[in-house]
């Protein structure tokens, strides 16, 4: 029973890995095959994605070094596929004001944000969608609280120190590691927004 029970908590943890990323990969790569045969026309301004569409890519260097694919909805049949997931009604990066909040695995199924506690303040958080990079910088970190706080995906996050509407990134996963007793989350806000050229350069926060 043991050696059942320790295979199972491998497989829960390695084995989701591996399938979700592969699921994840798949997704990154036909959502860049879209972006370039849809490119942008001269003069265009930013265009939103058709509601329930792939939003784009989170890039957090202090925590992983590859870009995260973000979807929208945070049901399990969405985090599960090695993805960033939006909470519903949560703004979107192109908003002119609120919180953009996300939720990912912190062990299994990709575990996306598996190293979040490696972030500090000062940090830099990167989204991408088709047309443009919107930078945030990391503020702060809440280590622990209840599963239920839902002031912390608040429009303006309670606790986050913010006092009043700004463009804001909340990420928040289960803690502590190999559980899912707590939440933690991380806030930061909109320093800028870069548009997106025809080689698609990165920002000087990502190189």
């Amino acid at each position: 029973m043991s050696l059942l029970m320790g295979l199972y908590t491998a497989y829960s943890v390695w084995g989701t890995d591996y399938f979700a990323n592969r699921t994840a990969q798949s997704a990154s790569s036909e959502l860049r095959t879209r972006w370039q045969e849809q490119p942008q026309a001269a003069g265009e301004g930013q265009r939103k994605p058709p509601a329930g569409a792939t939003i784009g890519f989170l890039y957090v260097p202090s925590m992983s070094k590859s870009p995260i694919l973000i979807e929208p909805g945070t049901e399990p049949s969405v985090l599960d596929q090695a993805v960033a997931g939006v909470y519903p009604n949560a703004a979107m990066p192109w908003d002119t004001a609120g919180n953009f909040a996300l939720a990912a695995h912190r062990d299994g199924h990709g575990a996306k944000f598996h190293d979040m506690d490696r972030i500090r303040p000062g940090d830099a958080a990167v989204v991408e969608t088709r047309d443009t990079w919107y930078v945030y910088r990391l503020d702060k970190t809440l280590p622990k609280t209840g599963m239920d706080n839902t002031g912390i995906i608040r429009p303006v996050p309670e606790g986050s120190g913010y006092t009043g509407p700004g463009r804001y990134i909340t990420l928040t996963t289960c803690t502590p590691k190999y559980t899912s007793d707590y939440r933690m989350a991380v806030w930061g806000h909109l320093v800028r927004t870069v548009p997106v050229d025809a080689a698609r350069t990165l920002p000087e926060e990502l190189r």
